[in-house]
């Protein structure tokens, strides 16, 4: 049982130290949406999404206030459209974004997910409709974030579907060229991709969930640099164990406080409480950074060796004190380490010290992957392909899930600035060694075998 007394005095310590809750999502499952028609499927769409959410972020304010935790971003994640754009067309898929786009505006929420298909083994007609519509649906709406997952530990690596992805990544760049190829942002290529997370773009809401579900993403780089700084100003002597246990102790706190606020607002709508994903989320604000945490840890700069190891310890950490926490933990949870929203990381990147490939290697023991890099826009479309399957191998090898947010800027060059906005921070362009030396590995397409179950040395 949570008791507000404890929530209330870890809030009232942690209150400067940029503790958030970084989005309330309202999960729904929409395939009672489908119709033959595309004019009332999308008004069964509306209908839905409207009076389901329509309160959502009135009640998140109302509870932010209550407790002194603002809410950020309010969401919502839908089942994949995919299933119901069978047999609709790219015209039907693009009507059905712009009525998504348009639910949004009408609930006040930040975005919707779940213009999502699930290709890990191979691409159904609705799957082939919703692919074949993201440029389009990307650059002609504002709200709408896509997902595909291409892989599992189970199917293997749907190379098919990830050489069309790196073709699809440029012609979202080329048609969002006007805002530096943004609504590649929107979109994420996933291996074992969570049927709950709060977290956007990837949002959407996996089979065996409820009719609908409030799910809770909670944040705190900041919270977690404070408490290390304390920590070690009252001994520089720690070890780094000593350092994770102050790191879960944080998470334990944060985690906490992420429940009590989503089970109140799932209350105050009537619907499930699903679970809190306790991942830390960076901004671009100095001292809400991954980023500094790793360089408090003891490194120099990120991307020095050690950097790998450092991140394994944050992750492990953060996991460990939010399972004590709560026992619907979910998600991601985890270590972020979104390039262009760690203002930590973003400088790295432009004075050399983190390159794609330690960048790569870190992903192997974070929550996610590569996010929100920006990369050349000539960089070819194989190549593109290429890190999606490398980073997806990491994900179905160690049965974790990993993910691509990756954005060929259109005109853009290896070292130059790049700044999206807001959340979305700021960085430079990396370098992609060896560009177009992957082509004939990604032509061969079909399938890579899911991996061996046992003997997993």
């Amino acid at each position: 049982m949570l008791r507000t007394d404890e929530i209330l005095s870890t809030i009232e310590m942690l209150h400067a130290e940029h503790l958030d809750v970084r989005a309330v999502t309202l999960a729904l499952n929409v395939e009672d949406c489908a119709a033959p028609n595309i004019d009332h499927l999308c008004r069964k769409l509306q209908n839905k999404i409207t009076s389901r959410a329509n309160r959502l972020v009135e009640i998140c304010d109302r509870v932010g206030v209550k407790y002194g935790i603002p809410v950020i971003n309010k969401r919502i994640a839908l089942s994949p459209v995919s299933s119901i754009l069978a047999g609709h067309g790219q015209a039907g898929a693009l009507q059905v974004a712009k009525t998504l786009d348009k639910a949004a505006a009408e609930c006040r929420v930040d975005f919707v997910g779940g213009f999502s298909a699930l290709v890990h083994k191979g691409i159904s007609q609705g799957d082939d409709v919703l692919m074949n519509a993201l440029p389009e649906v990307l650059s002609k709406t504002n709200q709408v974030c896509a997902s595909i997952n291409v892989a599992s530990r189970k199917a293997g690596i749907n190379m098919d579907a990830i050489g069309r992805v790196g073709h699809l990544l440029v012609e979202i760049a080329e048609a969002t060229a006007d805002k530096q190829g943004f609504g590649c942002a929107k979109l994420v290529v996933f291996a074992n991709i969570p049927e709950d997370n709060p977290f956007m773009a990837g949002a959407y809401m996996g089979a065996g969930e409820p009719e609908a579900t409030v799910n809770i993403g909670v944040s705190g780089p900041g919270v977690v640099c404070s408490a290390l700084k304390r920590r070690l100003a009252l001994d520089a002597n720690l070890t780094l164990g000593d350092l994770a246990e102050e790191i879960k102790i944080t998470s334990f706190r944060v985690t906490r406080v992420g429940e009590l606020i989503g089970r109140e607002v799932a209350a105050e709508l009537g619907v499930a409480f699903g679970i809190v994903d306790l991942s830390l989320a960076p901004t671009p604000e100095v001292g809400d950074s991954i980023g500094e945490i790793i360089e408090i840890l003891g490194l120099d700069c990120v991307g020095a060796p050690g950097s790998t190891a450092a991140v394994a310890l944050l992750n492990d950490a953060v996991k460990k004190g939010g399972l004590f926490a709560s026992s619907s933990v979910g998600g991601l949870s985890g270590a972020f380490i979104p390039v262009s929203e760690d203002a930590t990381l973003a400088r790295a990147v432009g004075k050399g010290q983190l390159v794609l490939e330690k960048l790569e290697a870190m992903t192997s023991v974070c929550s996610v992957g590569l996010d929100m890099i920006a990369v050349p826009g000539d960089t070819p479309p194989e190549t593109l392909a290429a890190i999606i399957a490398d980073e997806m191998a990491i994900g179905v090898i160690n049965n974790k899930t990993t993910a691509v947010r990756m954005i060929p800027v259109p005109g853009a060059k290896a070292g130059d600035i790049v700044n999206f906005g807001g959340l979305f921070g700021s960085t430079p362009i990396l370098e992609i060694r060896n560009a177009g030396a992957s082509h004939r590995f990604v032509h061969h397409g079909g399938r890579i075998p899911a991996p061996l179950q046992s003997l997993g040395n």
